[in-house]
């Protein structure tokens, strides 16, 4: 490149020609943690994308809303393959103690599963087993 010149980055960035190393290496963790961060936005799940910064569960055009513990329960059904208890629901999500008993988990489900049968007449997006829940 000739000095002065611009080279056209992602995120509409530009860096301009001469560049102080300190600067180069701002640029440079500045560019990673935006594209660790759009990579980490969106996730698949199943046939869906999960778009947490939007807070949004989409299946090609359509979409449905999402609440923050709506996100983090699914979240957790990605982190483990297997079915996961209520109780570790409980625990994890809604950081409730060992001996606590309630019936925010099944509501939870009951209303997410409302909302997607709704919008993608999908009927088995959770699933329950004897096991505990899973997608």
């Amino acid at each position: 490149l000739d000095k002065n010149q611009s080279v056209n980055l992602n995120y509409n960035q530009k860096l301009e020609i001469p560049i102080s190393l300190s600067d180069l290496n701002t640029v440079i963790k500045n560019q990673y943690v935006k594209k660790k961060f759009s990579l980490n936005s969106s996730i698949a799940i199943k046939e869906y994308i999960l778009d947490k910064n939007e807070k949004k569960l989409l299946k090609d055009k359509d979409y449905v809303l999402l609440t923050e513990r709506e996100i983090l329960f699914l979240e957790l059904f990605l982190l483990d393959k297997k079915p996961i208890t209520k109780k570790d629901i409980l625990k994890k999500v809604w950081k409730y103690s060992e001996g606590a008993d309630t019936h925010t988990v099944e509501t939870h489900v009951y209303r997410l599963r409302k909302k997607i049968k709704k919008k993608f007449d999908d009927d088995n997006f959770i699933i329950n087993s004897k096991d505990g829940y899973s997608i």
